[in-house]
């Protein structure tokens, strides 16, 4: 376990230094002027002598790689830099917002495989059956309607006709039940066919007829062993769900007006908040990296033939 925690690892430093690089020339390559940007986001009119003075105080009056390298050191630091809007530390600006995603991200993961894992088992289980086809039916009606939309409509019944659930904003448990199922119905389509698919190939495995006719319980054979491993793939989905959910859900958060990390980001885009931009996106590709690693050491101890799959490869 520890060469196969090490590797991935090591894998993660060209991939953050990738994702670092690439955001920071883009960013570079774009026709906007960060010092402009930060003297109209103060209300101060952009004069030659100005713009000079805050190139020099930005650092871009520097080569490239000597910006890309101060730039490096900083963010490993977690200086971020400041917000051209709000003028306070994007970290500390990010620190306010993050709980609101995290809530967020974790309820409706939380909803998606309660939900997911029973609905997926019972419809391997019995197959073609009148729950297999309902569990289908919600299957495509969950992973082809847009989460704008399915908001729109949950606000439209529950809210406004119905009154018994809150519009918008962050704040008691019924906040956070709208915008939850918004994001949890998108991730029950995907999880329960990834589970349905998984057990119905390990019910197919040599191993469910020899423990069969050894006498153990039906039960136990389908909780025990079967669940066990066909449970991965639906890991491995929720591993980049998870990473995506943490990095901001920007649509459902601008949807309900809930104040995350991802509205956070569609505001700093409208406002070229060119530190916040950068920030979201290394943060970004950071909590990516993590959640999949996570996910690939949960796997590995349910189902230890990863990691000797990974030793025979070499």
């Amino acid at each position: 376990m520890g060469s196969f925690i090490g590797k991935r690892l090591l894998a993660v430093i060209p991939i953050f230094l990738f994702a670092t690089f690439l955001t920071f020339l883009l960013i570079h390559l774009s026709p906007v002027d960060p010092a402009e940007v930060y003297l109209t986001a103060a209300h101060i009119h952009p004069t030659e002598e100005l713009l000079e003075q805050k190139r020099q105080e930005f650092g871009l009056d520097q080569p490239l790689l000597v910006q890309y390298t101060q730039s490096l050191m900083k963010m490993c630091r977690l200086d971020f830099g400041t917000s051209y809007v709000s003028n306070e530390p994007v970290w500390n600006e990010i620190g306010l917002r993050m709980p609101a995603t995290l809530q967020l991200a974790f309820s409706s993961i939380v909803l998606a495989v309660i939900i997911s894992i029973p609905i997926g088992f019972l419809a391997a289980i019995y197959k073609n059956s009148v729950f297999d086809h309902l569990s289908r039916v919600l299957a495509y009606f969950g992973a082809s309607i847009p989460q704008f939309w399915l908001g729109y409509l949950l606000i439209f019944f529950f809210s406004v006709k119905l009154d018994l659930l809150p519009v918008q904003g962050r704040g008691s448990f019924a906040h956070l039940v709208l915008p939850s199922f918004t994001l949890a119905l998108g991730l029950i389509a995907i999880y329960s066919r990834l589970l349905r698919t998984g057990v119905l190939e390990q019910l197919q495995e040599p191993y469910v007829l020899y423990a069969r006719t050894r006498g153990i319980k039906e039960k136990v054979i389908l909780g025990k062993h079967v669940l066990k491993i066909a449970i991965s793939p639906m890991l491995t989905g929720l591993g980049m769900n998870l990473g995506k959910l943490l990095a901001g859900t920007i649509i459902v958060e601008e949807v309900f007006s809930w104040p995350g990390f991802g509205r956070y980001f569609i505001e700093a885009i409208f406002n070229r908040d060119i530190p916040v931009i950068q920030a979201y996106v290394l943060i970004s590709a950071c909590l990516f990296i993590v959640c999949n690693l996570i996910v690939d050491l949960v796997q590995m101890v349910l189902d230890p033939r990863i990691s000797w799959k990974g030793r025979t490869d070499q």
